[in-house]
This record gives C-alpha cells, sequence and structure tokens, in this order.
C-alpha cells in the first residue's frame, strides 16, 4: 500500500450519559441498565474510527465538572450526549461550556416501543416507575436543548432506537465530519507560482481560508522545485519510472524522453511535499523567460496526479478554494478530482465536465492513459498529460464559494457518472446525469456565483458534507 502523507492524530471524540442520581437508591438496578446503554452506544461509536472517551453516566454537577476538564485535557473535536433518563440540565453545561465544540444529542429509546401489557402487569407502582424511567430519555432532551441554545453552544439531535443501524449511520457521518474539520485544522497547503492572469474568479481570500478552516499555507516558488529537480538521481528517475508503469497506462507514442522529465518532476516533487508536509498543493506558472522554470512546469502532470491518489490532492490554475474541496472530498475518501464544465450534450441529457493537468487516479474508471500533448492549451509547453473519466456511478459535486459577503459556503450537487462518448484529447473527462436535468443543474449551481471550477468524488455524500458545514458554520446549498 502506497503512504499516505501526513498522517495525522486520531481524531477524539467525547461520550456521556446523563442521569439523576435521586433515583439510584429508589429504583436499584437502573443505574446498571441506564450505564449499559451507555455501553452499547460506546461500542457504536467506536467502529468509526476515531478515539471515544467515555466519561460514563454523569448524575451530579460535580461529575459534570470532572468530565469537562477531562474532556478538555483530552482535546476532543466533538462530544456525544446520551439522555439515557430525565435527567437535570446542571449535569450537561459544565461539561461541554468551555471545551467549546458541538454537541449531538442522542435522544435514543432501548427499544421502538414500551410493551404496554407486560409494563401494566408488575405488580407495584415502584417497578413501574422504575421501567417506565428507562424508556424517559426523551424527557430532558428539551431542557438541554435549551440550555445549550442560551448558551451559544452549537448542537444537533439524533432520535431513534438505541440498536437501529440508521442512527448509528448518522452518527458515523458526524464522526466523518468532525475528521475532516479536524484534518482541515492542521493541514498545511502549498502555494506555488501565482494565479492565472485574469481570471477573476479564482482569486481567493487566504486569510479567510484559514480562519475558517484553519491549517497553514506555504508559499512556495517555482524555482525551489526546479532546484530540486536538478538534484535528482537516475536511481531515483528509474524507480518513478517503473511506479508510472505500474499506475498509469502509457500510450505508444509517449516518448522516453518526456517520461525520463516527468519522472524526474516526479521525485522532485515527493522532495518538496516531505520538505514541507504538505497535505495539498495549488500551483502555476507560466515558465516564459527561465528554461529550466518552464521545462518543470510543462513536466509536472503525472506527479502531481500520483499526490493527489496519495491524499495530496494538487491543483492547477493556483485554485486555492478548489484544492481545499478536493482536500474535504478526499478526507472522506470520496476522492475529490478537478474539474470544470467542457461542454453539454442536450441529446442525452447530461453535463460533459473535466479538466486538463493533474487528475485523481485512485477514482478512476479503468486505468488512467498517459498521452502526449503537442501543447497545453492556454498555458506553455508541451509534454505529457493524462485521461480518464470518473468511475461510472454515484458522485458528488463541491465547491467552496467565497460570497461578496466575504463569506464561504459549500455548494453540493449529488449526480451519477455515466458511460458514453467523451472528448479523447489527454485530459479528465466525464459524463454526468443529474436528477433534476442538465438544464435546471447548471443554472441553479451558476446562479450562486461559484468559480468555474469543482471537486468531484465517488459517492453520494451530500449529508457528510452538510454536518461537516454545521461543525464549522459554513452555509451548505444542495442544489440536487
Amino acid at each position: 500500500m502506497e503512504k499516505k502523507y501526513l498522517d495525522k492524530p486520531a481524531l477524539k471524540v467525547g461520550l456521556f450519559g446523563i442521569g439523576l442520581n435521586t433515583y439510584w437508591q429508589q429504583f436499584p438496578g437502573l443505574k446498571d441498565r441506564l450505564s449499559g446503554y451507555l455501553e452499547t452506544a460506546f461500542a457504536h461509536l467506536g467502529k468509526f474510527g476515531a478515539e471515544i472517551i467515555n466519561a460514563g453516566l454523569i448524575d451530579d454537577a460535580h461529575k459534570a465538572f470532572q468530565a469537562g476538564i477531562d474532556f478538555r485535557s483530552a482535546n476532543v473535536d466533538l462530544v456525544f450526549l446520551y439522555a439515557t433518563t430525565y435527567a437535570l440540565s446542571s449535569t450537561v453545561l459544565p461539561v461541554v461550556r468551555k471545551i467549546k465544540v458541538p454537541v449531538i444529542i442522542l435522544n435514543l429509546s432501548p427499544e421502538a416501543a414500551i410493551d404496554y401489557n407486560t409494563f401494566n402487569q408488575l405488580q407495584d407502582r415502584a417497578s413501574m416507575t422504575a421501567e417506565w424511567l428507562a424508556y424517559c430519555g426523551s424527557c430532558p432532551v428539551p431542557e438541554v436543548a435549551s440550555v445549550l441554545k442560551s448558551a451559544g453552544i452549537p448542537f444537533h439531535q439524533i432520535t431513534g432506537t438505541l440498536n437501529d443501524i440508521q442512527v448509528w449511520q448518522k452518527a458515523g457521518e458526524w464522526i466523518e465530519a468532525a475528521n475532516v474539520a479536524h484534518v482541515m485544522s492542521t493541514n498545511v497547503m502549498g502555494l506555488m507560482g501565482n494565479y492565472y492572469s485574469g481570471m477573476l474568479d479564482i482569486y481567493s481570500n487566504l486569510r479567510l481560508q484559514c480562519t475558517t478552516f484553519g491549517g497553514h499555507i506555504e508559499i512556495i516558488e517555482v524555482d525551489e522545485l526546479t532546484g530540486i529537480r536538478e538534484n535528482v538521481t537516475r536511481e531515483e528517475t528509474v524507480s518513478k519510472m517503473t511506479e508510472f508503469e505500474r499506475v498509469f497506462q502509457i500510450e505508444p507514442d509517449c516518448v522516453s524522453t518526456e517520461l525520463t522529465r516527468a519522472a524526474v518532476t516526479a521525485v522532485a516533487l515527493d522532495k518538496l511535499i516531505e520538505k514541507y508536509q504538505l497535505g495539498s498543493l495549488a500551483y502555476y506558472q507560466k515558465g516564459v523567460g527561465v528554461k529550466a522554470n518552464e521545462d518543470t512546469m510543462s513536466s509536472v502532470i503525472l506527479g502531481n496526479s500520483m499526490l493527489t491518489a496519495r491524499g495530496v490532492p494538487v491543483a492547477g490554475e493556483y485554485e486555492v478554494k478548489n484544492v481545499q474541496a478536493m482536500k474535504i472530498m478526499d478526507i472522506f475518501g470520496a476522492g475529490g478530482s478537478f474539474t470544470e464544465y467542457y461542454a453539454m450534450d442536450f441529446n442525452d441529457n447530461v453535463v460533459l465536465m473535466g479538466h486538463d493537468g493533474p487528475c485523481h487516479p485512485s477514482i478512476a474508471e479503468g486505468k488512467v492513459k498517459v498521452k502526449p500533448l503537442q501543447l497545453y492549451h492556454g498555458k506553455v509547453g508541451q509534454g505529457l498529460s493524462v485521461e480518464m473519466s470518473v468511475a461510472h456511478g454515484k458522485v458528488t459535486l463541491l465547491s467552496v464559494v467565497e460570497t461578496a459577503e466575504g463569506k464561504l459556503i459549500f455548494l453540493v450537487a449529488e449526480a451519477e457518472s455515466v458511460p458514453g462518448p467523451i472528448l479523447e484529447i489527454g485530459n479528465t473527462n466525464s459524463r454526468y446525469r443529474f436528477p433534476i436535468g442538465a438544464v435546471e443543474f447548471v443554472e441553479k449551481w451558476n446562479e450562486q456565483g461559484p468559480a468555474h471550477h469543482c471537486a468531484v468524488g465517488k459517492g453520494h455524500i451530500a449529508s457528510k458534507i452538510m454536518k461537516l458545514g454545521d461543525l464549522l458554520g459554513i452555509k451548505t446549498l444542495v442544489i440536487c
């Protein structure tokens, strides 16, 4: 398995249940029963890859204070609160007030309904009350919600039964979204070169990116990549060319000198990524006037495609907003390939979308083809390029949009990548069918004012992106 750059510390998620200590002496066995519910929740949450910090059943304010200290010390990114029975809101606020992370309220009944016949045949009212309290988790939720709302603590709810698969799918999506936010908060984005002159929609507010997502932006000179390239060894080059043969389908008209040139640059890119510990990269430079730089920048496509497949998405044209979208899609496990409108096919009701430059080999339909181009349209130089379609099936499009009000929003659409003829011009190219039709899609998408680039990934993950938006305070618009 290939190395994934920048392995991050595991996401830490807090879990606690609430109950009322007055009940324990009144109703023997109730506390153990409720604690069992919490252990079941702990087991379910542990299946999603995060480290779960279980603070146990909190039944008074003093335990709540300590749980808050423990969660803060553990640096949790998200907290699940399981309302097991009626409990005072004073068992909640001290836990979450200082850690300043979103709270997911688990409003879960142990079963779909109380067995009324059995319940009403119990021998005494105390036993009946104890049984009722074991199903009483919904009771404190309005009280808890009221207090969290007043305190300005963001919260969300999952309502259902303890062993309902859909409940834990939703919980898993919250953990996945929290993990994306967690990784983005420490991601180092490299910016190499400069903007494509006159492409006004891709100009970005870098400070806004950092204040919204966190992370760090490292400004890098193309000269540095050229300098690294000049010291790549023959052995490193041969090893990279062997890697090319494994990853790509190299077409017969690709000459060895171009493959060697691309391999040298790919090795240099690997070293640049390692030096700055980059988790993503946006780049562009004409290369005009300095032959060495032109040689570098006209041979980056294969190396950048391989980086993208390894968890370091690379966006051309210095597209900061879109490399953020690509990184988000990649952390979700969906891929995240650079794309834009190519054309519309009104006969088949599809939109053709793709882009020149790096692709995402991990989400390709079949093996990525490497083809020589005598010119890079709209750019300087010539060299090798890649051609692929995104794997047929469900896909999601994501655009990180900078609004006129100076905020970021997520623009999302779910579609299907479908087979059919593509433009075999040495670029990524796919046919996408939208449930609302091609015309309505492009008009609804365009009216939100996104840049002309977006990221596309496998699967339908709009619900996950919406949860990420909720965690980050980013408005999410789902077109379809």
